[in-house]
């Protein structure tokens, strides 16, 4: 089971003094994936940070099974970095694929639901696919994205990662999962697991916590999802009570 586990990833401090964490952080997530023993991250931009060029930082990721980078970050980060990474994948052996974070937003003026078209993302796709190795296309589905006409959306992508993101909507998590099963039937799905409640700027309950991984480890049995991932390593040093647990359970995996 542990192969299926991945971290998700920003550049170190990222998070410092937003979302009301506790005290600011230092590690990588070179660091992060080494704390947690994890072997696979997704690396995400996060403020349009890290800049290209990216190599330094997947030299220090060529260790790991797996690295999934990011080619639109998140809602802060203007830009897309297809070019870039496919122009690390010669290079690096361990990149799996490309990830789209914060895809969908509510209806613009235009009616857009989402930060590129139906049309970018096919090409997107192509362009992975003719990569020296194939790549992968990852997005990001949150659950409260589940109203919006996303089949058309996903049809071009590879893998699904699946968000709750406030943790008091984690009782509507398995009903959640099973509508987005009826949105892309087929597709690889990975479930993304907060270990802070970031949606509230507070700690996630422990009892959550467990519960995340609970129903993850029971659907990754069933074969409903690929795999989990815990979010993120801008909080792996904090000495947080779900994150240490979290380590924990890892390990016995």
């Amino acid at each position: 089971m542990k192969d299926q586990l991945w971290l998700w990833c920003h550049e170190a401090g990222s998070y410092n003094g937003q979302y009301n964490l506790p005290r600011p952080s230092r590690m990588t997530p070179a660091e992060a994936a080494y704390y947690m023993g994890v072997q696979n991250v997704l690396f995400i931009t996060y403020g349009n940070r890290p800049e290209p060029p990216f190599d330094q930082h997947l030299l220090a990721l060529s260790p790991l099974e797996r690295v999934v980078w990011s080619i639109v970050g998140d809602s802060s980060s203007p830009r897309a970095d297809l070019d870039e990474v496919l122009a690390l994948a010669p290079r690096f052996p361990n990149l799996a694929g490309a990830i789209m974070d914060d895809f969908f937003h509510a209806p613009d003026a235009s009616g857009a639901i989402s930060r590129v078209s139906v049309a970018d993302l096919q090409r997107y796709r192509a362009r992975l696919r003719a990569a020296p190795r194939p790549l992968d296309l990852y997005v990001v589905v949150y659950a409260h994205d589940l109203g919006l006409p996303l089949q058309p959306y996903l049809e071009p992508c590879d893998v699904v990662t699946f968000w709750t993101w406030t943790s008091d909507k984690l009782a509507e998590l398995e009903q959640n999962f099973t509508r987005l099963e009826e949105i892309a039937p087929g597709k690889r799905k990975l479930l993304g697991c907060y270990m802070w409640d970031f949606g509230a700027g507070q700690p996630m309950p422990l009892e959550r916590m467990q519960y995340q991984c609970r129903i993850g480890q029971s659907w990754l049995q069933q074969g409903r999802i690929d795999g989990m991932i815990f979010l993120s390593s801008p909080i792996c040093d904090l000495g947080l009570e779900t994150v240490e647990w979290a380590r924990e359970w890892i390990k016995d995996q």
